[in-house]
């Protein structure tokens, strides 16, 4: 009896590309800027989306869906820090999927309005792999990736750093404490992704972030 081998990931794939579609006409109909957040645990993802928020919410009206495979601190420090929060717990999924953002943007709706939001930050599951095949029906992705986790990061990892739209190498404040090539690190991103615009922070000591949400709001302008 001969072995037969079912493919899962094309009808998955499809069907996440439709609900993304469906996103992004939804987005563009309330003229919502969606940021996908991309990284590794630890990386700074929240600490990063919070800094962000200080410096737009002048102008912006930002929310948050956040993507955990179990627990909502992320959400709760978000709600303190005073931005409408939607938490997934994916159940051991590493990715967030078009479904389940469908969810999250149906509860915005039914709670503070969609009309009452100008920016989402969706913060992905903390992870270098799955959360590139998923489109979300963002206008920017962006990887964060911090010095502690090493210079070397993009050579193990290419492929979500030739995806994202912008990168963000954070905690630099600590850089004299690790063996943290910046050369190397810019000469493997010139081959991987020349384009990407990239910005030096610290999210919780401010360095580079005016420079980094200053580049931000003139995407979210040039979208509207």
């Amino acid at each position: 009896m001969s072995e037969k081998t079912i493919g899962i990931e094309s009808p998955i794939l499809s069907r996440n590309e439709r609900l993304a579609t469906q996103l992004r006409e939804r987005f563009a109909k309330h003229q919502i800027f969606v940021v996908n957040v991309l990284s590794s645990p630890g990386s700074g993802k929240t600490s990063t989306i919070l800094a962000t928020n200080e410096r737009l919410r002048d102008r912006y009206r930002c929310a948050v869906i956040e993507g955990d495979i179990a627990s909502d601190v992320d959400a709760i420090t978000m709600k303190e820090a005073g931005m409408p929060a939607i938490q997934i717990n994916t159940g051991g999924l590493c990715h967030l999927e078009g479904n389940m953002i469908n969810q999250a943007v149906d509860a915005f709706e039914a709670g503070v309005g969609l009309d009452n939001i100008d920016v989402i930050f969706i913060e992905n599951v903390g992870n270098l792999v799955c959360p590139v095949d998923f489109d979300l029906g963002e206008n920017l992705s962006i990887m964060i990736l911090s010095v502690p986790e090493g210079d070397d990061k993009p050579l193990k990892y290419p492929g979500i750093f030739q995806h994202a739209g912008a990168l963000l190498l954070n905690k630099v404040d600590v850089a004299p404490a690790f063996d943290f090539d910046m050369d190397e690190y810019n000469h493997t991103l010139d081959n991987l992704n020349p384009q990407a615009p990239r910005f030096s922070v610290s999210a919780v000591r401010g360095q580079g972030m005016d420079e980094w949400c200053a580049w931000l709001a003139e995407q979210i302008e040039a979208a509207k």
